[in-house]
């Protein structure tokens, strides 16, 4: 009998209250603006009502025995899962909704549903044919599950069925979504209005980061009531979030039935990140690039700000707007410039020219700004195009930095009326007159304003869209998404990989690189006999040229992710899937063709279906072996009110293939200084060719090795100074250059000696007001107000006028200045639980550096040969060592035979050099005592002797 009425009920499943016009996969036809319009204008309402009354679970007498979200977070990609468990405890037969928020970007990957022992599995399918199956099951009175646009940044999931009394329902959903970087951190959110008190809730979020979490928090979103709830648990790599409340927790008051959870949970995290060369993880035969530098210096920002003042702008929009604009103009720099226009059916300029960000010019344009009054019809077209003179005038003559960047951002709530009105005719325009080093960014203000034709402008311009929500919020919004692209560190950045490395490489190339946001490169790994992937990245920076390269082993993460319970061990496969995904439906929106959209359209669909995302183009249809009944998961026409567009914060080429990378051997400086280096060292690695070339140079306790090539021998001697010290090594008046080390000591004595090491070393280039400060932990260069940071965690290559910056990975960095000039820095690192010594750093500076006759220091003195004999040698009190006398400027020493040691081979035991060991600190070899060459900080000259 049960068997029979579950049967029943299954025939009477309701129709879908509500439906969408559902593209056929072609989208080869566009409705006309005044349609798409009024359609914008229906939706904005519907959307409105249903976030009013939306319930997780909908149904009268109905017992919702469970209701469980559980996110797997692996390597910023995101797999969640929903589940409830309901129960129809009602005397009838009745429809049981199950309805689930998710963000825009995530992708639905599968339903299930188990009615009373029936199970209904979901499958992707491509959209005809899925709406076709489909359609063979509704035409006998079946259900749909359908995907329908909400507000803000989610959209809703809804399945109905309709079933006899005492039927259990357990409903499933899934989805996915790659973590996008703003503002420093990663945020998922999970949308919870259960509309009930629940038996059973429990959300729990599990992240996983092969490279460490550098921070993780829960911001309070739900209330104060729920503060106390939410636990958080982490490690190095991973962490874990549970919000479980118990019934009487959920409770609105102490005696109330309606449930207090009630809106966005909300989990942020970062991840620790050793080097600015960003992070090279493979998996599953797949790789993802994660490029995400910081301790960059801005770049110079050239910003036209565009806002409607139309009369639709009237009340509470134009008073966020102007808001957010004082906040906006306040973060100006007196290296950026600006410019304001305001438009209506008239385009007016608050400045004819971009003007600097000195703290007259801001105040006037925030008085401009504060007396706007909104009015009259909308002339986007003449608004934009007067933007794009004012940006070409100042740049044909050579008014703004070449190395900035450049962008209009454009604030409109609604369409144009005024001028050109044709929306294509606009994009047409834009396109044709915007330079490649230009940038469109648009924000739409609330539901009026075609979102889908700014969201095209601005992708088509290097650029991206955000629909700004016209709430007493909206002036937060308006200044976040300002704060995300206000410091732009890096322009034309490209990620390569070795010839027949890779394939099928989502977008490697980007116009910008935003502080506090990531880029991210995804693609497939050929077999390859190598155990490794190398990936090399090259951008500009202020005033900098960067090459960096990073390392991802083929094994090693798939070894670990096997070890972790609540890893998603496919995340790698699934996210350039998704990545590569997103990105096409973008090129389909820009396509120039129908032939071109066609093809795309192909390869989206494929790749859904592969991968089982359900997409504008696929639908997932939801079916019962055992009674052949079915249900379709539809999605929107399109996906017009996604917050925003792309991957990664920047802008750029959208090819998805990789660019081949050419390979030039650079020899480190030392063999560019040496003209007589055997051809066959030419190619080799450092360990190969560095010994036999002379150098001066300090290493370990500090000891100093100088090479006098007219005697053809090696002296050395020791100082004994004090931590904290800094010692010169080089003054050279005459070319503007300094080197100079300061001293740091071991963590406790040993032997009854406390050793003192090199923790810092700086090398300062006049001129150019270049200095670059080499420390155990990184390497920073500093350029007047600039500073830029690297660790030792990468190989990297920077550039800056004469100064260059060569970075081996763990090993040592190299400077050099004009050619002439270079000097390189060793890295000791030691065992960290070792119980005396520390992290420190050599320096070796080639014999042949070109000096002015100025030179000085510890070590420049010696770049004139003294004229040094050794007499009267004999046994010591060290059998192993002779002693004799060392005529040198004047003086008579006594010196004995030695070994020190040079690390440039073997940075752990080094190769011994045989040299006469001067005591007393180097005192009758060099000029005067040692404490002469103490300066007081690490880019000052040296007082000459």
């Amino acid at each position: 009998m049960r068997r029979l009425l579950l049967l029943l009920g299954l025939l009477l499943l309701q129709q879908a209250c509500c439906f969408e016009f559902v593209i056929d996969g072609e989208w080869e036809e566009e409705m006309s603006d005044m349609r798409d319009h009024r359609e914008r204008h229906k939706r904005a309402l519907l959307t409105s009502e249903e976030q009013e009354d939306f319930e997780a679970i909908r149904g009268e007498d109905i017992t919702v025995k469970s209701y469980k979200v559980e996110s797997r977070i692996t390597s910023r990609f995101a797999h969640t899962t929903v589940r409830s468990s309901v129960l129809n405890s009602g005397t009838k037969a009745q429809s049981i909704g199950f309805n689930v928020q998710i963000p825009k970007r995530a992708f639905i990957t599968n339903f299930t549903m188990n009615v009373n022992g029936i199970i209904f599995v979901g499958s992707v399918k491509e959209k005809t044919v899925a709406r076709n199956l489909y359609a063979q099951a509704r035409a006998r009175g079946k259900a749909a599950g359908i995907v329908r646009a909400n507000s803000q940044d989610l959209e809703t999931f809804k399945t109905e069925v309709h079933v006899p009394p005492g039927s259990n329902i357990e409903f499933e959903l899934h989805y996915q979504e790659m973590m996008h970087r703003k503002l420093g951190v990663y945020e998922h959110s999970l949308f919870l209005q259960p509309g009930r008190l629940v038996p059973q809730f429990q959300v729990d979020v599990y992240i996983f980061e092969p490279k460490g979490i550098s921070m993780v928090d829960t911001p309070n979103t739900l209330g104060e009531k729920f503060a106390d709830n939410i636990k958080v648990t982490s490690s190095e790599k991973k962490a874990h979030i549970v919000f479980k409340p118990n019934l009487q927790q959920q409770r609105k008051c102490d005696n109330c039935t309606g449930s207090a959870i009630d809106g966005v949970f909300k989990v942020r995290y970062d991840v620790t990140r050793d080097s600015n060369a960003g992070e090279l993880q493979i998996s599953d035969g797949h790789f993802v690039q994660f490029f995400a530098p910081s301790n960059l210096s801005p770049l110079p920002k050239n910003i036209v700000f565009v806002i409607d003042v139309s009369g639709s702008m009237w009340g509470v929009k134009m008073k966020q707007t102007v808001e957010a604009m004082q906040a906006i103009l306040d973060d100006m720099t007196i290296d950026d410039h600006f410019s304001i226009i305001d438009f209506n059916h008239n385009v007016r300029c608050w400045s004819e020219e971009l003007v600097g960000g000195s703290s007259i010019q801001i105040t006037d344009a925030k008085k401009y700004v504060q007396n706007i009054k909104p009015n009259g019809g909308t002339n986007i077209n003449e608004a934009l195009m007067r933007a794009v003179q004012m940006l070409v005038r100042a740049s044909n003559q050579r008014l703004i930095d070449p190395r900035s960047v450049s962008m209009i951002i454009l604030v409109s709530d609604g369409d144009p009326t005024v001028g050109e009105i044709k929306l294509s005719t606009i994009q047409k325009n834009v396109k044709r007159v915007m330079r490649e080093e230009f940038s469109l960014f648009s924000l739409g203000i609330g539901f009026d304003v075609d979102y889908d034709f700014l969201e095209r402008i601005a992708m088509e311009n290097r650029g991206m869209a955000q629909r700004i929500y016209a709430n007493h919020d909206a002036a937060e919004q308006l200044r976040a998404f300002y704060r995300q692209v206000s410091s732009p560190l890096l322009r034309r950045i490209t990620v390569q990989f070795p010839e027949d490395t890779v394939s099928d490489v989502t977008q490697n190339q980007f116009d910008k690189y935003f502080s506090g946001s990531e880029l991210v490169v995804a693609g497939k790994v050929k077999p390859s006999e190598s155990n490794t992937l190398t990936s090399f990245t090259t951008a500009s920076a202020a005033r900098l040229d960067i090459n960096l390269e990073t390392e991802g082993d083929f094994a090693v993460l798939d070894t670990e992710l096997a070890k972790q319970q609540h890893s998603f061990t496919g995340f790698a496969r699934q996210m350039w899937a998704y990545i590569t995904v997103k990105q096409l439906i973008s090129e389909r929106s820009l396509a120039p063709t129908a032939v071109k959209k066609r093809k795309i359209t192909q390869r989206i669909m494929a790749l859904a279906v592969e991968h089982q995302f359900v997409t504008p183009l696929t639908a997932l249809l939801v079916e019962s072996e055992e009674t052949n009944e079915r249900l379709l998961a539809d999605s929107p026409k399109d996906p017009k009110h996604g917050c925003c567009s792309g991957v990664g914060f920047g802008g750029g080429s959208s090819s998805l293939q990789p660019t081949p990378v050419e390979f030039v051997y650079q020899a480190p400086p030392w063999v560019q200084m040496t003209t007589n280096a055997p051809p066959s060292q030419v190619n080799k690695g450092p360990e190969e060719y560095a010994l036999p070339l002379k150098v001066n140079l300090v290493d370990n306790d500090p000891h100093f090795i100088v090479h006098l090539p007219r005697s053809n021998m090696d002296v050395c001697f020791n100082i004994d100074s004090t931590p904290g010290h800094i010692l010169n090594l080089v003054t050279d008046t005459g070319t503007g250059l300094v080197v100079n080390g300061q001293l740091i000591s071991s963590k406790k004595a040993h032997k009854g000696k406390l050793s003192t090491y090199f923790g810092t070393i700086s090398v300062y280039y006049q001129p150019d007001g270049v200095s670059v400060t080499v420390g155990t932990d990184s390497i920073s260069m500093t350029d007047g107000p600039r500073n830029h940071s690297f660790t030792w965690g990468a190989t990297a290559n920077i550039s800056q006028d004469g100064v260059r910056i060569s970075i081996l990975k763990n090993s040592h960095v190299s400077i050099t200045i004009n050619n002439n000039i270079q000097v390189m820095v060793l890295l000791h690192r030691v065992w960290k639980k070792n119980p005396f010594s520390v992290d420190f750093l050599g320096v070796y500076i080639p014999n042949h550096n070109q000096y002015s006759p100025l030179v000085h220091g510890l070590i420049g003195q010696f770049s004139r040969d003294p004229e040094v004999s050794v007499y009267n040698m004999h046994e010591g009190m060290d059998p192993l060592k002779k002693e004799a006398t060392m005529e040198v400027k004047g003086n008579k020493l006594l010196v004995t035979r030695g070994w020190q040691q040079d690390y440039r081979n073997d940075t752990r035991r080094g190769s011994s050099i045989y040299c006469w060991f001067i005591h007393n600190s180097g005192k009758g070899f060099i000029d005067g005592h040692y404490t002469d060459y103490i300066v007081p900080n690490l880019n000052s000259f040296l007082q000459m002797l």
